[in-house]
């Protein structure tokens, strides 16, 4: 059972305590005369408090329990305090009218005295000593929960029920039930949404009576909603839906379509297209696509991975025709000779060189020759570099082998500037000024000359340490069998601007001239070619293997032997092998 004043967990229940139940609805002792129960009568405890005070012992939990309410409704409930004085005044008065009638009760004939009722657990009821009482209570059908006037009682407190800020009046036991919650008034939107206005005018106050879906808020006023609002949402849903569609279009397309792609070997406009190097394939088609040579960047990956060289692909500079099919971009791209670079390998000789660069430019043969011996000095040459007037080519041995990519600023006099760059930059981190005097050469240049012979002359890395050991060895004083002679045939195809294997040996070796290591002692008088990084190095660490001759067989093995006996032998051996070649 729930009390005013109390929290609202049950009762705990004592079996041996006779007054246990409802002791009045309002937290305190039922009064005399009250029927608490929906006006049926209920029997009087008129001695209730003598029997507190006689048998305190005998009811200890009954005192305690009270104790403990009131302790508890002045703590729980500390606004309460008027309120609970106000009942006990009213208590008291009323403690003074039983008392008046139980004064009166004896004098009242009783012809024989009434025997004590017992519950089914012996407790005596009272029932038959205090029947008199009840049928003598003016109260008895009395509305027991109507307000009592208090008016008629001198110094009695206000009714504090009747101001706003007082709780509500207590229930009965009979009514107490908990009052739920009002619940929020839930709008309810109409089916067709908020777009749709509920059926209604957008300016629509919502005066005029609907079917309960016209929107009303929390505090009893309907949403309005405006006409322009809801035009501006449903555009702004639209272009998100729209805008999601199109964009995953576009992604599905990209994803799972062919990629975007022209047709045939694109128009006749030109365009240079530079592939940086360490470009990959997608950058690569990004670049082309840039520049309007494919369509798209993902047309010629896929085209680059379908073709077995499509990874092959160097950098460089490429003319390229617009709008090409991916794929046909892929077949010029892999192709060297499409390549618009100059490519100076390794033991290249100048003129060469310079036949290349005319072509790539478009140039008339010769123009970068004379260019080159004309403006020789200012071309960044080292300060060592040969100013011989017996050398054929000052830039000789200073142009270095690598990749030159052409451009459309592309000049004879930028390309061979960026060569000199590149080889004396070679030479100094090779250290080749320190080193020469460590080698017995007189200057840096000679360096550069005996690579150019072992380059020259060589097949392979191996091949060009015993070469350099072999120049060396030759070029002593020590050295009676060739005299100090090279006796070089790639010596004599030089100044003869040849490369033949089979020549006259008598006209070499009467042939007068600087280069000719047949005809002369020592070193030529500048390099015969272009040397490349092998070589360089090489002729820097030679084999030190005591190797004076060699002689090719075959065209591709080189034999090294230390004897010119030996080399009697090779060299016949050659002969013969020549002979049954040219069938003779």
């Amino acid at each position: 059972m729930t009390d005013y004043g109390r929290g609202r967990g049950p009762e705990p229940w004592h079996p041996e305590d006779p007054l246990y139940g409802d002791q009045g609805w309002t937290g305190h002792q039922t009064q005399q005369g009250e029927v608490p129960y929906g006006g049926a009568p209920q029997q009087e405890y008129p001695q209730e408090p003598q029997y507190q005070q006689q048998y305190p012992q005998q009811y200890p939990e009954y005192g305690q329990q009270q104790y403990q309410q009131q302790q508890y409704q002045q703590q729980q409930y500390p606004d309460q305090q008027q309120y609970a004085a106000q009942q006990q005044a009213y208590a008291a008065q009323q403690q003074a009218y039983a008392q008046q009638q139980q004064a009166y009760a004896p004098q009242q004939a009783q012809p024989h005295p009434q025997q004590p009722v017992y519950d089914n657990q012996g407790w005596d009821t009272g029932q038959g000593q205090y029947a008199a009482a009840v049928q003598a209570d003016p109260y008895v059908g009395a509305d027991p929960y109507a307000q009592q006037s208090v008016s008629g009682y001198p110094g009695e407190a206000p009714d504090l029920y009747t101001t706003p800020e007082a709780y509500p009046p207590p229930q009965p036991p009979g009514r107490r039930h908990l009052e739920p919650e009002p619940a929020e008034e839930e709008t309810e939107e109409p089916e067709g949404g908020f777009l749709a206005g509920g059926g209604r005018d957008g300016d629509d106050d919502g005066d005029e009576p609907g079917d309960g879906r016209g929107g009303r808020s929390k505090g009893g006023k309907q949403k309005k909603r405006s006409g322009m609002a809801c035009l501006i949402a449903a555009v702004v849903i639209i272009g998100v839906v729209g805008g999601g569609g199109y964009y995953g279009y576009g992604y599905l397309k990209a994803r799972f379509g062919a990629a975007e792609d022209f047709a045939g070997e694109g128009t006749d406009e030109l365009v240079d297209v530079e592939i940086p190097k360490g470009a990959l394939l997608g950058q690569m088609g990004r670049i082309l696509k840039d520049a309007g040579v494919v369509a798209s960047a993902q047309a010629f990956v896929d085209a680059a991975n379908n073709n077995p060289k499509g990874k092959l692909i160097q950098p460089g500079t490429y003319p390229m025709n617009k709008k090409m099919s991916a794929a046909a971009a892929v077949a010029l791209m892999i192709d060297p000779s499409k390549l618009n670079v100059i490519t100076v390998t390794e033991g290249m000789r100048n003129t060469k060189v310079y036949d290349a660069i005319d072509k790539k430019l478009g140039k008339p043969a010769g123009t970068t020759k004379d260019i080159a011996l004309r403006e020789a000095k200012n071309l960044g040459l080292p300060a060592w570099a040969g100013n011989d007037p017996k050398l054929i080519d000052p830039l000789e041995g200073f142009l270095y082998p690598t990749r030159y990519d052409l451009g459309k600023d592309s000049t004879p006099e930028s390309l061979l500037k960026e060569m000199v760059k590149n080889a004396t930059a070679k030479y100094t981190e090779l250290g080749v000024e320190g080193k020469a005097k460590e080698l017995g050469l007189d200057n840096p240049l000679q360096v550069v000359t005996v690579a150019s012979l072992v380059n020259a002359e060589g097949k392979n890395h191996d091949d060009f340490r015993k070469m350099s050991e072999v120049v060396y060895n030759r070029m002593k004083k020590t050295n009676d069998v060739t005299n100090q002679k090279i006796e070089f045939d790639s010596t004599y195809n030089y100044v003869k601007n040849q490369s033949e294997i089979n020549f006259n040996l008598k006209e070499a070796q009467a042939f007068n001239n600087p280069y000719n290591t047949h005809f002369i002692k020592g070193l030529p008088v500048g390099p015969i070619g272009n040397p490349g990084l092998d070589a360089l190095t090489a002729t820097l660490n030679p084999d030190h293997g005591g190797w004076m001759f060699f002689v090719s067989v075959d065209g591709n093995t080189t034999t090294f032997t230390k004897t010119y006996d030996e080399h009697l032998k090779l060299v016949a051996e050659f002969q013969e092998r020549q002979k049954q070649k040219n069938g003779g």
